[in-house]
């Protein structure tokens, strides 16, 4: 006996594909903010001091050092920028 599956689409495109070409691909608008915050004076001074820790650490063979404290600056920077524009643009 041979089963045949049948799919009822209800004036849909039968092929995925046609619907995914006509959907656009969203940007989340966040990450455009993210973006520009992260090229102010603050941001990309806090960015600088992650880049050179990470060099250092990755140029040592074994080391106890991570990069922790140099990570939370930078993303306590850039989201504080973030909030700072999302704000008043809400107002």
């Amino acid at each position: 006996m041979v089963f045949e599956e049948k799919m009822i689409t209800n004036g849909e495109p039968e092929d995925e594909e046609e619907e995914e070409e006509e959907e656009e691909e969203m940007v989340d608008p966040i990450e455009t903010v993210r973006q520009k915050c992260e090229e102010t004076e603050h941001c990309a001074h806090t960015r600088e001091r992650l880049e050179q820790c990470e060099t250092r650490v990755g140029s040592r063979s074994s080391t106890q050092e991570d990069c922790t404290e140099e990570l939370f600056d930078f993303l306590h920077a850039r989201d504080h920028c973030v909030a700072h524009k999302l704000f008043h643009s809400v107002k």
